[in-house]
């Protein structure tokens, strides 16, 4: 009979131990998940929570048969699995790549999850308060790199003139801007070019308020 209250009181112990990863599993993806459904990212509260809590689930599962099984092996699957999650949020536009930042943060998720299941709740929570200031307080540092130095993509729909693209390229060049891959096409009288053009946002916004109030052009996107 006390072998029997000896194996019970065990067996409460290590429930408890599981439903405690499970929870600091869920604190850990919700913190994070909070910040990314603040930036309004498309990974946001519940996915971060869920990708947590699934990493631990796993950790805690490849512990349980490592009799059987490679925990390593299983980790290695978690890991792969994370990938085709945050490939899923990684979209090309014409002025880049967005989503790699997400992408990464589902990353390191699944990493903190796999550390609470594995028995290292300190290693999380420590990722987890790195983590914080990089995706909050970095943003701003971004911002202000971006101020210095954006891309857009000129799309200029206009009247046909002799040396229409070099006198625009004159333009962007005069406000120190950067231009590359001109593509032109000229139908009848209408002319039409794209530029990637890269510099100073402050000069971004001098040379499209002179592109607009160009009488010549008839549509301007940028």
């Amino acid at each position: 009979m006390c072998f029997g209250m000896v194996t019970k009181s065990s067996a409460m112990l290590i429930s408890f131990d599981i439903l405690l990863k499970l929870a600091l599993s869920i604190l850990v993806g919700g913190i994070i998940g909070a910040e990314r459904e603040y930036q309004n990212k498309s990974a946001g509260l519940r996915t971060m929570i869920l990708i947590s809590l699934g990493s631990t689930i796993f950790t805690l599962i490849s512990v349980q048969i490592s009799g059987t099984l490679s925990p390593d092996r299983i980790a290695s699957n978690i890991v792969t699995g994370i990938g085709f999650v945050g490939a899923g949020v990684i979209f090309k536009s014409d002025t880049g790549v967005a989503g790699i930042t997400t992408a990464a943060t589902i990353w390191v998720t699944a990493s903190l999850g796999m550390a609470i299941g594995a028995g290292f709740a300190w290693i999380a929570f420590a990722g987890c308060i790195l983590l914080l200031p990089i995706l909050y307080t970095f943003t701003y540092i971004e911002r202000w790199m971006d101020k210095l130095n954006r891309l857009h993509v000129y799309k200029i729909v206009c009247t046909y003139e002799k040396d229409i693209a070099a006198r625009y390229e004159q333009l962007f060049q005069a406000h120190g801007l950067k231009c590359s891959n001109g593509l032109f096409r000229r139908d009848g009288n209408h002319f039409s070019a794209t530029w990637t053009v890269q510099g100073a946002n402050s000069s971004h916004q001098q040379v499209i308020q002179k592109i607009l109030n160009d009488p010549a052009v008839t549509s301007f996107e940028w």
